[in-house]
């Protein structure tokens, strides 16, 4: 009898499908409860995943690119002037700790070894590095006293990316897309694109624990414009894909409505579907030969050492364009400088000189062709716009002219909607080591970002393993103080 049953096991019910079918339907009952209770929650139908929902309050801003300075600039070289450093070169530094970065640094204090000057009517500081974002200063809202814990690239990049350094949990962008899915069904909501993967990848982007449909689409620039297993074979018609595709879906849908929601699967169904859609519209949005020539030299394409950032950033605008939620560029090895290893480009701790002025040069343009990009456009009002490295650099040096990792003070500027133009919040030291004033943390940042699109970071949760989770975790605060 036990030989019968089980060589004939596919012919009986499951138990899910027992209750579904017993006399009072006490399956069905549950599964609707299930169902009405994640619908309460904000949390998508199992099999639309990506519909647009609506943000809890008006949003300010409906798209963000987030332009990721890998390897980590330093805050006293770039956006946060000084004087005491200048003048007090090679002194020892106070209260300065020669393992605050991951090597040893000589607590001795190293100048800026660039030309600063204050622009625009906010009179903000620059350096000499940014010929071209200087020029736009009086859009930006900067944050000095960005701090973390980690002192390492990778966990570092996740801490800031995921609000932890613990390998996965979700980054911004699939938060972002599990709360408001897409505008656009025909193209992903969460695009990354990359020239040489960084250190941690894709823990960086990851959607971690949220349903996999809220990963993000990467896309390689040494490839320009390339998806992978996007073009239809050519052993098959469009009629005939069509016809894959439904037969499939229909398949997937039955299995589904036998079983308790099952997020993956609902992934699964939904990839294929957007697979089909992009073929049409992806091709055309990652297609620059439309833009105009103007275009294309004011970000820079004519320009060998920032051809290759240029061209991520008119495509991140093409994509915001088009209805794409969040865009992030890793600046890659085309930025490096002094011997810099390709995936951490402003990592620089030989010659903060030589490494800084490469990587400069290989963004400045392209970045702020960006912003004037999006205002001439009518775009930025409604675009947030987010420049920043892991974390900084020490206010003393490794060896003798190079800078270590450094926590625990640097600097983010936001522009965009929503953000007050040409204001400074927080303070690094007077050598710009440590944030002392007006700290902010990274759940501090998300909270903002999570509230300019609209949405509470304490209310955008997701449960995992009997917890609710969330993007700022146990923290997190919205700084008022930058927003218009």
């Amino acid at each position: 009898m036990f030989n019968d049953l089980t060589s004939n096991a596919s012919l009986l019910p499951s138990r899910r499908r027992f209750l579904q079918q017993s006399s009072l339907g006490f399956g069905s009952v549950a599964l609707a409860s299930m169902l009405a209770e994640q619908q309460a929650k904000g949390a998508p139908a199992p099999l639309n995943p990506m519909a647009l929902r609506p943000s809890l309050f008006a949003p300010k801003v409906k798209s963000v690119i987030w332009l990721f300075m890998t390897g980590a600039p330093s805050q006293v070289d770039t956006w946060d002037y000084k004087p005491e450093l200048q003048k007090r070169n090679g002194e020892p530094l106070p209260g300065s700790d020669s393992k605050t970065g991951f090597f040893t640094t000589s607590g001795k204090i190293l100048k800026s070894p660039f030309d600063w000057k204050q622009h625009g009517e906010s009179g903000s500081w620059v350096s000499g590095i940014f010929p071209h974002l200087s020029q736009h200063v009086d859009k930006m809202a900067f944050i000095h006293s960005m701090h973390l814990k980690a002192n390492n690239h990778a966990p570092a990049s996740m801490e800031l990316m995921c609000g932890d350094s613990q390998p996965g949990r979700p980054s911004a962008g699939a938060w972002l897309t599990y709360g408001l899915g897409t505008e656009n069904q025909n193209l992903p909501s969460f695009v990354v694109m990359h020239e040489r993967r960084p250190r941690g990848d894709d823990q960086i982007w990851s959607a971690g624990f949220l349903p996999k449909s809220y990963q993000a689409l990467t896309l390689d620039a040494r490839r320009n414009g390339v998806i992978d297993n996007l073009s239809r074979s050519t052993m098959e018609s469009a009629a005939q894909q069509r016809s894959s595709l439904d037969l499939i879906k229909e398949m997937n849908q039955q299995h589904a409505q036998l079983r308790a929601p099952q997020t993956d699967l609902a992934a699964r169904i939904n990839s294929f579907e957007l697979a089909y859609r992009m073929q049409t519209d992806a091709p055309e949005a990652l297609d620059l030969t439309h833009e105009s020539d103007a275009t294309k030299k004011l970000y820079g394409l004519d320009n060998k050492t920032c051809e290759v950032f240029a061209r991520q950033c008119l495509t991140a605008r093409r994509l915001v364009e088009r209805g794409v939620r969040f865009v992030q560029i890793f600046a890659g090895k085309n930025a490096g400088g002094d011997g810099a290893v390709d995936d951490v480009p402003w990592d620089g701790h030989n010659n903060i000189e030589t490494n800084h002025r490469s990587c400069g040069a290989a963004t400045d343009q392209p970045a702020a062709a960006l912003l004037a990009d999006l205002a001439g456009r009518g775009l930025l009002d409604e675009t947030l716009v987010i420049w920043g490295g892991e974390f900084g650099r020490t206010s003393d040096s490794q060896g003798s002219v190079g800078r270590d990792h450094n926590p625990k003070g640097f600097t983010i500027w936001m522009a965009g909607g929503g953000i007050k133009a040409g204001v400074h919040h927080g303070a690094t030291d007077e050598f710009g080591y440590k944030a002392v004033e007006n700290k902010v943390h990274v759940n501090d940042l998300h909270a903002t970002l999570l509230h300019l699109l609209g949405l509470d970071h304490e209310k955008l949760t997701y449960r995992h393993n009997g917890r609710d989770y969330r993007l700022t975790d146990l923290g997190g605060r919205v700084i008022n103080e930058i927003l218009a």
